[in-house]
C-alpha cells in the first residue's frame, strides 16, 4: 500500500511541475535547487550624462561610438540615435501608432532588430536606414529584452524565466534556458546586454542588474542602484522604472539609465 501511494504522489508532484503551456520552449526552472546566492557585485559611478526625459527606454546599445535607443509608450515609442554626452537625440523614427508598443533592441552585424511587447512583431532594420525596417519577423512570446553573443540573438519575454537564443536569419528558437537564482526562478527579465560571456538584466520594477550565466541560467552576481537617482531629480508622473544597459568595449564601462529618467549613468564594475 505504501508503494503505491508513494507512486501517486510522485505522479502528482511531477503534474504540478509540468509546462502549464505545454510548450517545449518553455523551461520548467521549478526542480533547480543548489544554486549559490549570487554574489553582490560594487561599482562605481564614473560619469553622469543628460538624458531625455521623454526617451520611455526600452532597450539601450552602444555601438561603433554611437548611442542607439528603443524606447515603448505606444504612440511614442521609438528608434533613436543620440549623442550619449550631450543628450541630444540625433535621429528619431517614429513608429506611429497607438497599437505598436516598442521594447528592447540589439545590432548585429550591422542590423539593428526591435522587439515589440505584445505585438508579436520584430522589425529588422539596416544600420543605413533606420526610417523603415526592412524587414518583420513573428515572434510567438512578448518581447521583452533583446542581446546577442556575436552568433545568435538572446532574447527575454518576462513572462517566463527564460532566455531564448535564436536564429537571426530565421527568427527560430534554437535553444531555450532556464533562469533561476537561489530562491527559484527569476521571473520578469527586461532589458538586456551580453558581455564578456554573461548576461546583464534589469529586473522589471526593481533597481537591480543581474548577471547571468547563459550556459546554466543561473544568477551569479547583482548590482543594486537604489540611491543612483536622487529623490529630487525624480518627477511626479514622469520619472519610471531603472531600465536600460549599454557596454562600451573599449572603456569597459556600462551605461545605465531609466524610463524617462533625465540622466545617464557611466558605471564601472570593480
Amino acid at each position: 500500500m505504501k508503494g503505491i501511494l508513494y507512486v501517486c504522489c510522485c505522479i502528482v508532484l511531477f503534474s504540478c511541475h509540468e509546462n502549464k503551456n505545454n510548450d517545449p520552449n518553455i523551461v520548467d526552472t521549478s526542480l533547480m535547487s543548489g544554486i549559490l546566492a549570487p554574489a553582490v557585485l560594487s561599482y562605481r559611478v564614473i560619469a553622469q550624462h543628460p538624458h531625455d526625459e521623454t526617451a520611455y527606454t526600452q532597450g539601450l546599445q552602444l555601438y561603433q561610438g554611437k548611442m542607439y535607443e528603443g524606447t515603448g509608450d505606444f504612440e511614442n515609442s521609438s528608434l533613436r540615435i543620440t549623442d550619449y554626452k550631450t543628450g541630444k537625440v540625433e535621429f528619431k523614427h517614429m513608429m506611429g501608432t497607438k497599437d505598436i508598443f516598442g521594447e528592447g533592441i540589439t545590432i548585429l552585424h550591422d542590423t539593428l532588430y526591435q522587439l515589440t511587447w505584445q505585438n508579436n512583431i520584430v522589425y529588422v532594420y539596416s544600420l543605413k536606414d533606420l526610417s523603415k525596417p526592412v524587414k518583420t519577423f513573428h515572434w510567438p512570446y512578448e518581447g521583452w529584452g533583446i542581446t546577442n553573443n556575436g552568433t545568435d540573438l538572446i532574447i527575454s519575454d518576462g513572462v517566463n524565466p527564460n532566455l531564448y537564443f535564436v536564429d537571426p536569419a530565421t527568427f527560430k528558437i534554437k535553444s531555450t534556458v532556464g533562469v533561476a537564482d537561489n530562491n527559484g526562478p527569476v521571473y520578469e527579465i527586461n532589458e538586456l546586454e551580453y558581455v564578456d560571456g554573461y548576461v546583464y538584466a534589469n529586473k522589471y520594477t526593481t533597481n537591480v542588474i543581474l548577471k547571468i550565466d547563459p550556459v546554466s541560467g543561473h544568477v551569479v552576481g547583482i548590482m543594486h542602484f537604489d540611491n543612483l537617482l536622487p529623490e529630487s531629480e525624480k518627477k511626479a508622473g514622469i520619472t519610471d522604472y531603472f531600465n536600460g544597459i549599454a557596454y562600451d568595449s573599449t572603456s569597459k564601462t556600462f551605461f545605465i539609465t531609466g524610463k524617462r529618467w533625465p540622466k545617464l549613468y557611466e558605471i564601472q564594475i570593480n
